[in-house]
């Protein structure tokens, strides 16, 4: 069975939705009021771009192996292209090209010890790792808290890991936690996108896709607008179930975890002083830590049970004690929302 996914579709409709975004006006083109489609037309795209207009509309219907990167790079520039387009059009280019060899299924690769360490050591920050199809593969405590409604999310769990893409598509309180729900789904998708240009033969990426297609109505219009995000950093607003509102930076980087697999690691902060960062301190509180001990105890991490662990506890109070014995917060600590 041919499992290759359409090349030249994907190909065809980028183009074509990139083209539409652009006026005559915005790139030095004379115009005219007679204009039968919107953005530019083929021969003014090629025109741009040094290049014949059969040889363009050849192109923009997907015909795209073999083309040169000099040209490529000239059309990307005659469509304005950023960085995130130019990258996933040279990713559609790449996948184009005629296999040597049947492509092997893509694997998941397990996260090595260091890099739990580190996301451990990061206390006042949210910080998770997370692969091209937004499956959260290891997180920190504060994480675990702040992203509860994820976790806890059927839906965005229903094969297994949380799954970003599912729980903001799937999960009708994905409309509550992120509070510009339409913000989070365009880069959800968009990141979608982009891994999809990356990754043409990862089947599980393909069957999300369908899925989300399938089930979400508000994913089948994003999908279909081609916006592309290899990278995204910014600030969000949530809302979250325990201490409401929350203003969050967050910042996203690749983290290599093998010769092949590149991964996403996100974090998130608050700004010193403010009242989302007071909010913060009461979710990393030891409910956090208790859980972030008990998984980290699962795996089997002598260092868990370390005196030490036991040490710090003797000057934190009854209260404190309770918490870290029971997993509840104190009753000082529990925010009323």
């Amino acid at each position: 069975m041919d499992d290759r996914p359409d090349h030249r579709a994907q190909i065809r409709d980028f183009l074509a939705t990139r083209r539409a975004k652009l006026t005559p006006e915005q790139v030095g083109l004379p115009t005219s009021s007679r204009r039968r489609v919107p953005g530019l037309r083929r021969e003014e795209v090629a025109v741009l771009a040094g290049v014949s207009t059969e040889w363009y509309v050849r192109l923009e219907k997907g015909h795209i192996s073999g083309v040169s990167e000099e040209v490529l790079d000239a059309v990307a520039q005659a469509l304005r292209l950023d960085q995130d387009e130019r990258t996933y059009l040279f990713d559609l280019a790449h996948a184009a090209r005629p296999a040597r060899r049947a492509p092997s299924r893509r694997k998941d690769v397990q996260v090595p010890p260091q890099v739990q360490w580190m996301l451990d050591s990061m206390t006042m920050s949210a910080a998770f790792v997370r692969n091209g199809r937004q499956d959260l593969v290891t997180h920190n405590a504060l994480a675990r808290a702040l992203l509860a409604p994820v976790f806890d999310s059927p839906a965005a769990t229903r094969h297994g890991r949380a799954n970003i893409a599912r729980y903001v598509f799937l999960d009708p309180g994905s409309r509550r936690f992120f509070v510009d729900w339409d913000a989070a789904a365009g880069i959800s998708a968009a990141l979608l996108r982009a891994e999809a240009g990356r990754a043409p033969h990862d089947r599980a990426l393909r069957d999300l896709v369908g899925e989300l297609s399938t089930l979400s109505t508000a994913f089948r219009s994003q999908w279909a607008v081609h916006d592309v995000r290899v990278r995204h950093d910014g600030s969000k607003q949530l809302w979250h179930p325990q201490v409401g509102d929350l203003e969050v930076t967050y910042q996203s980087l690749d983290l290599r975890v093998s010769n092949q697999t590149v991964y996403g690691l996100t974090i998130y902060t608050a700004e010193p002083g403010s009242i989302s960062e007071e909010r913060l301190k009461l979710l990393a509180g030891p409910t956090a830590e208790v859980r972030q001990q008990a998984r980290r105890r699962q795996a089997g991490d002598p260092g868990v049970d370390h005196p030490g662990g036991h040490h710090r506890l003797s000057h934190a109070g009854p209260a404190m004690n309770e918490a870290w014995s029971t997993g509840r917060k104190p009753s000082s600590t529990r925010p009323t929302t």
